[in-house]
């Protein structure tokens, strides 16, 4: 059903690039899997702005939906291949872009980060994690954070908890007291969410500097401080609902709101959908934490744009990636899609409630910047996958030896 699913899609995106082709060239033609509610807005608002900027051109919006993005990067794989890129398209900032640099489809932006000064209004932990062989090549126009622990006051209240734990050792006592009463510790979701789950225990546990070294080959997975990292989250999931797991986040996120869960670790697009769709208040209904050992840390993950190589206008997508850059763009983008913007100069006053808390922590100099293994910044895709396959098995059997060596050994297989 899924491979239909891509091919009834790829069909139907076919005829509506060849539609897009034989409508003329004055327009930019934009590739996302931004369709929801929100992220759609504020991909309408640039739009709009854009369009209203350069006279006479057309901003082609060519998102694709479903599969939380799977979908989306489906199709634009299969276009790439076929050297039939769009002018720009959304990928996460980081190593995600590794395979579109190696094999060339994407143009080296160092330059353009330079002309419009990005490096100096962009964090230097962000701008790191978008260096990719000392050249930069995608456009961050959004930050979201990973390493967030979200919780309902009134559940505390009533189980008499002083608040969110601030160490997984400290998790780990709680949820003694929380399964005494009838109540599950944490709520997870599907696998990638345990991935998710897995990458913010690692995070709090090694620290800042071990995390990154563990992604770029400078810490054994071998060592004994992952293993005994690896050992809390083993812990930490058997004090979890992993046994039946939600089928996305939301849903990991209602058992938290209906009080049947305590606790879930999720990125803050989960401020949105408690506010927006849910209806309910940040410090009234609900509240969030750093993740438990994760304090003064921004675990982040970014949206970005890129310039293919190949691009029917070159022209219309470097000014499109400036507009994304630009504190107006960034700033008519994130107030509706319920992230913040990825400068330090924005205007802090459209951020309010928990994306006001976000800048705050995201502006402050001494905010220490990691980036996201689940969503594309630390880890090449192939090395991501393989991740994907040990960590499946290792949540099945419980096997952390297996599971360790197997990371190890593809992490120099996969470089």
């Amino acid at each position: 059903m899924a491979i239909l699913t891509i091919l009834v899609v790829s069909v139907l995106a076919g005829l509506s690039m060849f539609a897009v082709r034989g409508a003329g060239n004055n327009q930019l033609e934009v590739y996302s899997w931004w369709t929801g509610p929100g992220e759609e807005d504020g991909l309408a608002a640039m739009a709009k702005t854009f369009e209203a900027a350069n006279p006479g051109v057309r901003f082609v919006n060519a998102a694709v939906s479903g599969g939380a993005g799977s979908n989306a990067k489906a199709i634009l794989a299969s276009r790439l291949l076929a050297n039939d890129p769009p002018d720009s398209y959304q990928r996460h900032a980081g190593l995600e872009l590794l395979d579109d640099v190696r094999s060339g489809k994407v143009q080296d932006l160092t330059e353009l980060y330079h002309e419009q000064g990005w490096t100096k209004v962009f964090p230097k932990g962000l701008v790191d994690n978008l260096t990719i062989d000392g050249r930069i090549y995608a456009v961050p126009v959004n930050i979201h954070r990973a390493n967030l622990m979200w919780y309902s006051l009134k559940t505390l209240k009533d189980l008499g908890l002083p608040g969110p734990p601030k160490t997984w050792a400290e998790f780990l006592q709680q949820a003694e007291a929380i399964k005494a009463k009838g109540r599950t510790p944490l709520a997870v979701g599907p696998e990638w969410s345990q991935k998710h789950l897995l990458e913010t225990v690692l995070l709090g546990e090694l620290g800042a500097d071990k995390y990154e070294r563990l992604f770029n080959g400078g810490l054994s997975w071998l060592s004994p401080d992952v293993t005994a990292a690896l050992g809390t989250f083993a812990k930490v999931l058997a004090a979890s609902d992993v046994k039946s797991s939600a089928g996305d986040w939301q849903p990991q996120l209602d058992k938290v709101l209906s009080g049947s869960a305590v606790y879930a670790v999720m990125g803050d697009w989960s401020s949105s959908y408690l506010e927006q769709s849910k209806k309910l208040r940040w410090k009234t209904d609900y509240d969030v934490a750093a993740s438990p050992g994760t304090d003064g840390v921004y675990d982040f993950l970014s949206d970005s744009f890129t310039l293919p190589t190949g691009a029917r206008r070159p022209d219309l997508a470097r000014k499109w990636l400036v507009e994304c850059g630009s504190t107006a763009g960034q700033n008519l983008f994130n107030p509706l899609k319920g992230s913040i913007p990825a400068r330090t100069d924005a205007d802090a006053g459209l951020y309010k409630g928990y994306l006001g808390w976000a800048l705050q922590q995201w502006r402050d100099p001494n905010t220490r910047i990691v980036g996201s293994l689940t969503h594309g910044v630390v880890a090449n895709n192939a090395y991501n996958a393989e991740i994907d396959s040990a960590l499946g098995l290792f949540v099945q059997h419980g096997d952390q030896g297996k599971f360790a060596r197997t990371v190890e050994q593809q992490f120099r297989e996969t470089q």
